[in-house]
């Protein structure tokens, strides 16, 4: 199945909230992930620009986002940005699939 990261920030009102009532949020964050039919893998708190990363596996983009939007539409997080991994041989799949592509591909007005 494929593998998903997906990294963002907290709303200033989560920020607010953790601050005045700290949790541990991966029970919440693995509710949620599993109610879209994805797994949560790792979640972690991160410094920097973004303030979490989260890595699940999922049947398709479609559930690698439909959980991080619900957390979106509920203002909880902001800038997220979520990213398909793959596996060194996966990625040897890619390259030599885009190598066959490569040559066939015509340069536009060539």
């Amino acid at each position: 199945m494929p593998i998903y990261v997906t990294r963002g920030r907290y709303s200033p009102e989560s920020i607010k909230n953790l601050v005045a009532k700290p949790e541990d949020r991966t029970a919440s964050v693995k509710k949620l992930v599993e109610a879209t039919g994805a797994k949560l893998l790792s979640f972690y708190v991160t410094l920097g620009r973004y303030d979490f990363l989260l890595i699940t596996e999922a049947p398709s983009a479609k559930e690698a986002s439909a959980f991080i939007l619900g957390a979106a539409s509920a203002g909880a997080v902001t800038d997220v940005e979520t990213s398909e991994a793959f596996t060194g041989a996966e990625a040897h799949q890619v390259f030599a699939a885009a190598g066959k592509a490569a040559g066939m591909y015509k340069l536009p007005g060539k």
